[in-house]
């Protein structure tokens, strides 16, 4: 959705801005098209390495983080200001252990009196804003339109029960094929409970049994693909697999149709103008399992080196704004929490959720726009359905027709994973040459979770706060810049990987033969982002060129 490529970007602006002294003016350099050229990491990762691997370097490291140590080093000395990044996601626990100390304080505001004292709106928001009030279970966008076909175009409405005709149908062809998956999970879990002659057990000592028995080493091959997945035991395995199951038996059964969740939160979810207070000031998560926000704050901006937990990308301080349930989002929530971002003061905004279907399109391209008039960057997830977006919609995005972009603020992120080979992008990631501007960090990514616990998470939703900390980072030390300038400085100054690939989407996972492809195919830049390289650019506008 890029209107002008990077290389183009600069070119066009060398010739026609070298006369102008603001550096909002400056043009963005091209990128190097040095490739670092080291042989793929062999050996397992250390603890360290597996919890920090997105802070690493690939030259010294020979892991694909993002150099964020080694962009440190570079900034030693150097002063910075105080940057919010609006999160809009699920609740965040900003009174974990490794958040409290950033989270963002609406000081015009007194905390639990009731009145609206900055005027801005919103009551009591202290640390953001709640958009969804008490809700926290939602249906996902095709559902809501099939009970209210009269928030729908004629044509969306025609194309909703399609999709919803082949959804049932693939429910029915998933939940046998999990069934049958778990029926083979159990079986293993009762071999090796059997051979270790106890109940419980954990990965590693799964992976250390030394047996001749067939039965057993069938077991272990079936738990090694699924640690190979991301997960962590055969029992998380197996409840994984009976809530996807469950979730199919909802889809045919069409239960998720019967109740109107949005009641609780007590306004109109498809009249914009309706209740623009509505929600509250409690940004928390409301259950154990809604840990996504908290993820996705950890992964920004955690508190540096605390000696708690783990480090973040960026200092900043971090604006909670709760508009992501546990099903779709809604149009209206998004396009309010990113304007009550920009409001209250964030100069970057991560948007970490999508959906196949956004029938108020239009209030979130105005917000965009919006952010776009303020400088604000908003940072976005791609989404994680293996597919090219440059032909299958997703939202948000920043181009109605997936080719001319209503802003230039809205920076779109693919995931990667720690392997410098060809399973460098993660199989899940979306990906398009046109819609996807850069990969990050985005596979068993470990962060901040709810009640001052950390997990490892998968996804885009990880790459984006990844990347999202890094531009918090440049906008911190360099606060010249507009959000353009570092949306085209993170996508030119990212590592070029020049590399063959496993086209996401493809493989054993989606039932297909793996598909090989230049990782420069994948998205406009080609490239993954660099803090480091990202700094030095920054640096060398703003510093070479006043």
């Amino acid at each position: 959705m890029r209107v002008l490529k990077p290389v183009f970007y600069s070119a066009i602006a060398v010739a026609t801005l070298a006369s102008c002294k603001t550096v909002s003016k400056i043009p963005v350099p091209a990128g190097s098209n040095t490739v670092v050229n080291i042989p793929a990491k062999k050996a397992e990762l250390t603890d360290y390495e597996q919890e920090n691997w997105q802070h690493l370097d690939l030259a010294t490291d020979t892991i694909p983080g993002m150099s964020v140590n080694k962009a440190y080093e570079f900034l030693k000395g150097k002063k910075n200001v105080e940057v919010v990044v609006g999160v809009v996601d699920s609740g965040t626990d900003l009174k974990h252990e490794d958040l409290v100390d950033v989270a963002w304080v609406n000081t015009k505001e007194i905390p639990g009196d009731g009145i609206d004292n900055d005027k801005n709106g919103y009551v009591d928001d202290i640390n953001g804003w709640n958009f969804l009030g008490d809700s926290y279970k939602e249906h996902l966008e095709y559902e809501r339109i099939l009970m209210k076909p009269e928030v729908a175009s004629a044509e969306l409405l025609a194309e909703v029960k399609n999709f919803h005709a082949k959804k049932v149908e693939e429910a029915r062809v998933r939940k046998l094929n999990m069934e049958n998956r778990l029926a083979n999970v159990k079986k293993a879990q009762e071999q090796i409970k059997k051979h270790l002659d106890k109940d419980a057990y954990s990965a590693e000592e799964i992976m250390s049994i030394n047996t001749k028995d067939k039965n057993v080493k069938d077991a272990i091959s079936i738990a090694k693909m699924y640690f190979g997945y991301g997960f962590s035991s055969l029992k998380e395995t197996s409840d994984y697999l009976s809530s996807d199951i469950k979730k199919s038996i909802a889809t045919i059964n069409e239960d998720n149709l019967k109740t109107d969740y949005r009641t609780v939160v007590g306004d109109n979810a498809y009249d914009i103008n309706d209740k623009p207070g509505y929600g509250n000031g409690n940004i928390g998560h409301s259950e154990k399992d809604e840990a996504h926000g908290s993820h996705v704050s950890g992964i920004i901006g955690a508190t540096r080196n605390n000696d708690k937990g783990m480090n973040g990308v960026a200092n900043v301080k971090i604006m909670a704004v709760r508009s992501v349930s546990e099903g779709d989002e809604y149009d209206k929530d998004v396009a309010l929490g990113i304007r009550y971002a920009v409001d209250n003061g964030a100069k970057v905004i991560n948007t970490s959720f999508g959906k196949a279907f956004s029938p108020n399109k239009e209030w979130v391209y105005d917000a965009i726009k919006y952010a776009a008039s303020k400088d604000v960057l908003i940072v976005n997830a791609a989404g994680n359905d293996g597919k090219n977006i440059d032909v299958e919609k997703t939202f948000p995005n920043d181009a109605p027709d997936l080719m001319n972009e209503v802003a230039d603020n809205f920076l779109t992120i693919g995931a990667m994973s720690a392997n410098y080979d060809k399973t460098l992008p993660a199989n899940f990631s979306n990906y398009g040459k046109k819609n996807v501007d850069v990969f990050a960090p985005g596979v068993q990514v470990y962060s901040t979770t709810p009640d001052n616990e950390y997990k490892k998470f998968n996804g885009t939703s990880m790459a984006s706060p990844a990347a999202a900390g890094v531009a918090a980072l440049v906008r911190s030390y360099y606060p010249e810049l507009t959000a353009s300038q570092v949306k085209h400085i993170l996508m030119n100054s990212g590592t070029k990987i020049d590399l063959e690939v496993v086209k996401p989407g493809t493989g054993a996972r989606y039932g297909t033969a793996p598909v090989k492809v230049p990782f420069s195919e994948l998205s406009v830049s080609g490239r993954v982002v660099n803090a480091y390289n990202a700094v030095r650019m920054a640096d060398r506008m703003v510093n070479g060129r006043k």
